[in-house]
């Protein structure tokens, strides 16, 4: 229905999400929803912010990406009032996967966030960077933050695998996936049906200039 209606320009539209196959918007959208990959959340801000977001882009150039008839991977155009549904990115996680919003929304729709994450959701008050960011949602013990140790033990093995095939002398697959976004500069690189490899696979742990001093 939905390649039928879009006359072939939208093959598929994935409800409650903003992964994969977000519902299209005119543009006209009150908020728009975005992915923040260093922490693994969603970052939602609204058409009257003024400034930059958290990740330092401004409400009209992450509109752009969930504009015209546009899929994009991460991007959402939405109302406020979505906030208000007990579905609200239901596919998502819901409020356990929002880690900020702006003071002036998180006011409108406060009574509906849920009671134990009220003060974990960041505002522009409390973050201004995606490096504050993650510190406050360590503080507050964001249910983003369970994710990450879960996502460094993979890691880990991922190490420990690539000390042995170098020993090995041997090329190894170090990422496949039928999607796999790149993230630089601003811009994100999707890569399908993507199999990459690699002699040598060095993870690092990456440490704030903050943190360094």
């Amino acid at each position: 229905m939905a390649k039928k209606r879009s006359m072939g320009e939208v093959s598929k539209v994935w409800l409650y999400t903003a992964f994969d196959y977000p519902h299209t918007s005119c543009g006209c959208f009150e908020a728009v929803t975005f992915y923040i990959p260093e922490v693994d959340g969603l970052g939602v801000v609204h058409r009257s912010f003024k400034g930059a977001a958290v990740n330092g882009l401004p409400f009209s150039t992450l509109a752009d990406s969930a504009a015209g008839g546009r899929q994009i991977d991460g991007f959402h155009g939405m109302s406020i009032e979505y906030m208000r549904s007990k579905k609200f990115f239901a596919a998502d996680g819901g409020w356990n996967r929002v880690v900020w919003i702006p003071k002036e929304v998180k006011e409108k729709v406060k009574d509906f966030i849920p009671a134990e994450l009220v003060d974990k959701v960041a505002t522009e008050e409390d973050a201004t960077s995606v490096d504050a960011l993650k510190a406050f949602l360590k503080e507050k013990n964001h249910p983003v933050v369970a994710k990450w140790a879960a996502e460094e033990a993979p890691a880990a093995e991922a190490e420990a695998i690539q000390v042995t095939e170098e020993a090995a002398g041997t090329m190894m697959p170090v990422a496949t996936a039928g999607t796999l976004p790149i993230m630089a500069g601003g811009f994100k690189i999707i890569l399908k049906d993507a199999k990459i490899y690699a002699n040598k696979v060095i993870i690092q742990t990456l440490k704030s200039d903050k943190e360094k001093r």
